[in-house]
Protein backbone atom coordinates (compact mmCIF):
# COMPACT_ATOMS: atom_id res chain seq x y z
CA UNK A 1 0.00 0.00 0.00
CA UNK A 2 1.25 3.45 -0.92
CA UNK A 3 1.89 5.97 1.76
CA UNK A 4 -0.14 9.12 1.37
CA UNK A 5 1.59 12.47 1.48
CA UNK A 6 0.14 14.93 3.87
CA UNK A 7 -1.56 17.89 2.22
CA UNK A 8 0.42 20.29 4.34
CA UNK A 9 4.14 19.76 4.11
CA UNK A 10 6.24 20.51 7.20
CA UNK A 11 8.77 22.46 5.07
CA UNK A 12 7.68 25.56 3.18
CA UNK A 13 6.96 24.71 -0.47
CA UNK A 14 7.91 28.19 -1.66
CA UNK A 15 11.54 27.82 -0.55
CA UNK A 16 12.59 26.18 -3.84
CA UNK A 17 10.37 28.36 -6.04
CA UNK A 18 12.24 31.66 -5.73
CA UNK A 19 15.58 30.47 -7.21
CA UNK A 20 13.81 28.48 -9.95
CA UNK A 21 11.57 31.43 -10.78
CA UNK A 22 14.54 33.82 -10.96
CA UNK A 23 16.46 31.43 -13.22
CA UNK A 24 13.44 31.05 -15.52
CA UNK A 25 12.88 34.79 -15.78
CA UNK A 26 16.59 35.39 -16.43
CA UNK A 27 16.64 32.79 -19.22
CA UNK A 28 13.52 34.27 -20.80
CA UNK A 29 15.24 37.65 -20.98
CA UNK A 30 17.53 36.20 -23.64
CA UNK A 31 14.75 34.39 -25.53
CA UNK A 32 11.81 36.80 -25.45
CA UNK A 33 12.81 40.46 -25.66
CA UNK A 34 10.69 42.74 -23.55
CA UNK A 35 10.64 45.50 -26.16
CA UNK A 36 9.04 43.26 -28.77
CA UNK A 37 11.45 44.49 -31.47
CA UNK A 38 12.33 40.94 -32.44
CA UNK A 39 8.83 39.65 -31.83
CA UNK A 40 6.98 37.88 -34.60
CA UNK A 41 5.31 40.28 -37.04
CA UNK A 42 1.57 40.13 -37.55
CA UNK A 43 0.56 38.95 -41.02
CA UNK A 44 -0.82 41.77 -43.16
CA UNK A 45 -4.61 42.06 -43.44
CA UNK A 46 -6.23 40.74 -46.63
CA UNK A 47 -7.04 44.35 -47.60
CA UNK A 48 -3.39 45.47 -47.45
CA UNK A 49 -2.74 45.38 -51.21
CA UNK A 50 -5.85 47.31 -52.10
CA UNK A 51 -5.76 49.85 -49.27
CA UNK A 52 -2.03 50.59 -49.05
CA UNK A 53 -1.21 49.84 -52.69
CA UNK A 54 -3.84 52.25 -54.02
CA UNK A 55 -2.82 54.96 -51.55
CA UNK A 56 0.88 54.91 -52.43
CA UNK A 57 0.03 54.93 -56.16
CA UNK A 58 -2.13 58.06 -55.62
CA UNK A 59 -5.24 56.36 -56.97
CA UNK A 60 -7.03 56.73 -53.65
CA UNK A 61 -7.51 59.50 -51.10
CA UNK A 62 -4.91 59.93 -48.40
CA UNK A 63 -6.17 60.61 -44.90
CA UNK A 64 -3.16 60.18 -42.64
CA UNK A 65 -5.25 59.77 -39.50
CA UNK A 66 -7.29 56.95 -41.05
CA UNK A 67 -4.18 55.24 -42.42
CA UNK A 68 -2.40 55.57 -39.09
CA UNK A 69 -5.35 53.85 -37.38
CA UNK A 70 -5.39 51.12 -40.08
CA UNK A 71 -1.65 50.45 -39.70
CA UNK A 72 -1.82 50.55 -35.90
CA UNK A 73 -4.57 47.93 -35.95
CA UNK A 74 -2.84 45.82 -38.61
CA UNK A 75 0.76 45.89 -37.35
CA UNK A 76 0.78 47.32 -33.84
CA UNK A 77 2.58 50.50 -32.76
CA UNK A 78 4.98 52.27 -35.10
CA UNK A 79 8.58 51.26 -34.48
CA UNK A 80 9.85 54.79 -35.05
CA UNK A 81 8.62 58.34 -35.53
CA UNK A 82 11.00 60.51 -37.52
CA UNK A 83 11.08 62.73 -40.57
CA UNK A 84 7.46 63.75 -40.11
CA UNK A 85 6.27 60.16 -40.37
CA UNK A 86 5.32 57.09 -38.40
CA UNK A 87 7.19 53.97 -39.56
CA UNK A 88 5.54 50.56 -39.34
CA UNK A 89 7.46 47.33 -39.93
CA UNK A 90 5.64 44.78 -42.04
CA UNK A 91 6.07 41.41 -43.64
CA UNK A 92 3.83 42.03 -46.66
CA UNK A 93 4.08 41.92 -50.44
CA UNK A 94 2.93 44.42 -53.06
CA UNK A 95 3.34 43.94 -56.79
CA UNK A 96 5.34 40.77 -56.11
CA UNK A 97 7.94 42.63 -54.01
CA UNK A 98 8.52 42.24 -50.27
CA UNK A 99 7.53 45.37 -48.35
CA UNK A 100 9.65 46.01 -45.25
CA UNK A 101 8.19 49.31 -44.03
CA UNK A 102 5.05 51.40 -44.40
CA UNK A 103 5.21 55.11 -43.61
CA UNK A 104 2.41 57.57 -42.98
CA UNK A 105 2.74 61.27 -42.31
CA UNK A 106 2.13 62.91 -38.98
CA UNK A 107 0.60 66.39 -38.73
CA UNK A 108 3.88 68.35 -38.67
CA UNK A 109 4.24 68.56 -42.45
CA UNK A 110 2.26 70.69 -44.92
CA UNK A 111 1.88 67.44 -46.91
CA UNK A 112 -0.03 64.26 -46.22
CA UNK A 113 1.83 61.25 -47.51
CA UNK A 114 1.84 57.50 -47.50
CA UNK A 115 4.71 55.31 -48.65
CA UNK A 116 6.21 51.85 -48.67
CA UNK A 117 9.78 50.61 -48.74
CA UNK A 118 10.25 47.60 -51.01
CA UNK A 119 13.18 45.24 -50.74
CA UNK A 120 14.10 45.67 -54.41
CA UNK A 121 15.41 48.41 -56.67
CA UNK A 122 13.30 51.01 -58.49
CA UNK A 123 14.44 49.50 -61.81
CA UNK A 124 12.86 46.16 -60.86
CA UNK A 125 9.84 47.56 -59.04
CA UNK A 126 8.61 49.91 -61.78
CA UNK A 127 7.84 47.14 -64.34
CA UNK A 128 6.21 45.04 -61.60
CA UNK A 129 3.87 47.92 -60.70
CA UNK A 130 3.11 48.56 -64.39
CA UNK A 131 2.22 44.91 -65.03
CA UNK A 132 0.05 44.69 -61.90
CA UNK A 133 -1.74 48.04 -62.13
CA UNK A 134 -1.15 49.40 -65.63
CA UNK A 135 0.34 52.55 -64.13
CA UNK A 136 3.33 53.95 -66.03
CA UNK A 137 6.24 55.77 -64.43
CA UNK A 138 8.52 58.14 -66.34
CA UNK A 139 12.01 59.21 -65.31
CA UNK A 140 11.75 62.81 -64.12
CA UNK A 141 15.50 63.52 -64.29
CA UNK A 142 18.66 62.13 -65.84
CA UNK A 143 20.62 61.55 -62.63
CA UNK A 144 22.30 58.29 -61.67
CA UNK A 145 19.31 57.59 -59.38
CA UNK A 146 16.36 59.15 -61.22
CA UNK A 147 13.03 59.90 -59.59
CA UNK A 148 10.23 58.11 -61.41
CA UNK A 149 6.79 59.73 -61.45
CA UNK A 150 3.31 58.62 -62.50
CA UNK A 151 0.49 60.70 -63.91
CA UNK A 152 -1.57 60.49 -60.68
CA UNK A 153 1.47 61.81 -58.77
CA UNK A 154 3.12 58.81 -57.11
CA UNK A 155 6.90 58.58 -57.09
CA UNK A 156 9.45 55.78 -57.00
CA UNK A 157 12.82 56.76 -55.53
CA UNK A 158 15.88 55.07 -54.10
CA UNK A 159 15.89 54.60 -50.33
CA UNK A 160 19.45 53.46 -49.65
CA UNK A 161 19.63 50.30 -51.80
CA UNK A 162 15.86 49.75 -51.77
CA UNK A 163 12.91 51.34 -53.54
CA UNK A 164 10.46 53.70 -51.87
CA UNK A 165 7.06 54.30 -53.47
CA UNK A 166 5.02 57.17 -52.08
CA UNK A 167 2.19 59.57 -52.70
CA UNK A 168 2.37 63.06 -51.21
CA UNK A 169 -0.31 65.72 -51.49
CA UNK A 170 -0.91 69.08 -49.88
CA UNK A 171 -3.26 68.96 -46.94
CA UNK A 172 -6.76 70.01 -47.79
CA UNK A 173 -7.83 73.34 -46.38
CA UNK A 174 -10.16 73.17 -43.43
CA UNK A 175 -13.77 74.14 -44.12
CA UNK A 176 -14.30 77.90 -44.29
CA UNK A 177 -15.73 79.47 -41.14
CA UNK A 178 -18.97 81.34 -41.73
CA UNK A 179 -19.86 84.16 -39.42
Amino acid sequence: MLARRPLLSPRPSHAWRAPVLLATVASLAFVAPVSGVLAQQKPPPSTFGQVVGNAVLCVDQIDNKAFYAYLLTAFGPAYKHEGGAYWFRTDANLWGAPITDVIVSDDTSPLVFMGVVADTTPEKLEPAIRSASGLRFNKLDNSAFPVRGSLPGSKIVYFRSKAKVYCAKYKPLPPAQTR
